[in-house]
């Protein structure tokens, strides 16, 4: 028992530490995972600042883009109306103000035709525009231009066509490369965190960064991850020029989320070492136990053979002198006895014969050769079954050393004073033998440590008995021995089950 003990608190002993070790791993590794969110989420708000200043940037410069442009359409009234007042005037009047305004004009490229679209005049543009007739000419290009209509006399008008600066439209490409180059800087600058920018509905994407492209093209799957992003970290506001106020939903990285399941996964593979390393320990051990049970076994079947023979001997001797011949049977009984315990103890180790044998017969007569010999005070009933043969493969000789085990220990259990009652129950492929005492009963925490190996609560045993019963059992007949029931004070069931 003192073994199984100290085995018991080994094993205690390494689950507490492995315990220890995982509480250590996951705190250690939770608090770097800590600082490394920390960290990620300053470099996602810096980021995100950046992203803000730079929106806000191409805000200022549309700002300023449209105010240009107000004023080049401002100046083109200011042109056309010179241009109407030099048509309109008489002889003698003074155009010298008007033509210097019409001629102070070298940026804003503009071309006035009358109401058939025939040109009269056309300043800053192209050579190709200027040898036109008529505004027709422009073809795909008068899309190009704004147009102001100028009253003439009468009804008739003159249309002046203009166009923004040069430099307006190269403000204008400047503009429309910062807006894309905000898009993909938003992307790339993500590194491996995952972006989505949307419009305003927060349901059209107008980019993304690493994110599955099948979630993209499915708004049940965008939406869901949208509000998983929400939930997780609260959205960018942007205005951005021609997309209105803009959404940016980002989250953890994919690497920091891994990272978190890194302490499970550690010590998943840390747990598997252990259980693999305490089973080839227990193995290892459970297999020198074995060796040194079988060497033990067949070196006592060695011994026992030759007082055995002697034994035989003298016992045929006895039974020819003329002597109460019921003296020399009782000791044949015993030296049989003993010849079976040899035969027992030789068969450990090797793989025994299973015979057809009946199993009532075998439990009749042994439970009659044991009752003879337990004290007078305990009775041992074998109620027999209705079909009273029973055959099935066994090695008697290995399974009365089971019986004979458990009923001794039932003895001890009931300290000399008692009854064992067996009982053989049938199924369609099984058969149990269930023995039965009025013992102390065994406690369920020790109910599975009785048949482990040094466990014993005599003082004196080895505390093998059970564990060799129940490898009989179980490894050799293929079946099981368990504790069935038990009650304490008021007795034990042992149950053994086999296949037919």
């Amino acid at each position: 028992m003192k073994g199984t003990l100290h085995t018991t608190r080994w094993k205690w002993l390494l689950f507490i530490t492995a315990a220890v070790v995982f509480v250590l791993i996951l705190f250690y590794s939770n608090r770097l995972i800590g600082n490394i969110a920390k960290e990620e989420r300053k470099r996602i708000e810096i980021w995100a600042g950046a992203i803000s200043y730079k929106a806000q940037f191409v805000n200022e410069t549309d700002h300023f883009f449209n105010s240009i442009k107000v004023d080049v359409g401002n100046n083109a009234r200011i042109v056309a109306g010179a241009i109407k007042k030099v048509t309109q005037a008489s002889l003698d009047e003074d155009l010298t103000f008007y033509q210097d305004i019409i001629t102070s004009n070298t940026s804003i490229p503009i071309i006035v035709a009358d109401r058939r679209g025939n040109i009269d005049a056309a300043v800053n543009l192209p050579d190709t525009v200027l040898r036109m007739r008529n505004v027709k000419e422009l073809g795909n290009h008068r899309s190009e231009f704004d147009s102001l209509r100028l009253a003439y006399y009468g009804r008739d008008y003159v249309t002046v066509y203009y166009q923004e600066m040069p430099a307006v439209v190269d403000l204008h490409v400047v503009i429309d490369t910062l807006i894309n180059a905000f898009f993909q800087e938003t992307v790339i600058n993500s590194a491996t965190v995952p972006v989505i920018i949307t419009d305003s509905t927060q349901s059209t994407v107008l980019n993304a960064g690493n994110i599955d492209s099948a979630v993209l093209q499915n708004p049940v799957a965008l939406q869901k991850r949208l509000e998983d992003m929400k939930d997780q970290i609260p959205p960018i506001e942007l205005d951005l020029v021609d997309k209105g106020r803009c959404y940016v939903f980002y989250e953890e990285s994919s690497v920091l989320k891994r990272l978190r399941y890194f302490p499970f996964i550690q010590f998943g593979f840390i747990a598997i070492f252990v259980i693999i390393a305490y089973l080839l320990f227990s193995t290892s051990r459970r297999s020198e136990q074995n060796r040194v049970w079988v060497g033990m076994s067949k070196e006592t079947a060695h011994q026992l053979g030759t007082p055995i023979s002697s034994l035989m001997a003298w016992t045929e001797l006895l039974k020819e002198m003329p002597i109460d011949q019921s003296v020399p049977t009782e000791i044949s009984k015993d030296v049989h006895r003993l010849e079976t315990i040899a035969q027992r103890f030789s068969k450990i180790g090797s793989a025994p014969v299973l015979e057809p044998t009946d199993l009532v017969v075998v439990i009749d007569e042994f439970s009659q050769y044991l009752q003879s010999r337990i004290s007078s005070m305990v009775s041992i009933t074998f109620n027999k079954p209705e079909n009273e043969s029973i055959v099935l493969p066994l090695n008697r000789y290995l399974f009365e050393w089971v019986i004979e085990n458990i009923c001794k220990n039932a003895v001890d259990a009931m300290d000399g004073k008692g009854s064992i009652n067996i009982d053989i129950t049938e199924e369609k492929n099984r058969v149990f033998v269930d023995i039965a005492d009025t013992g102390k009963g065994i406690p369920t925490k020790l109910q599975k440590r009785i048949f482990s190996p040094g466990y014993t609560s005599k003082n004196r045993g080895w505390g093998l008995g059970l564990t060799l019963a129940r490898r009989i059992i179980n490894e050799y007949h293929k079946g099981k021995l368990f504790v069935k029931s038990s009650v304490i004070n008021q007795g034990t069931v042992m149950r053994i089950q086999l296949h037919k």
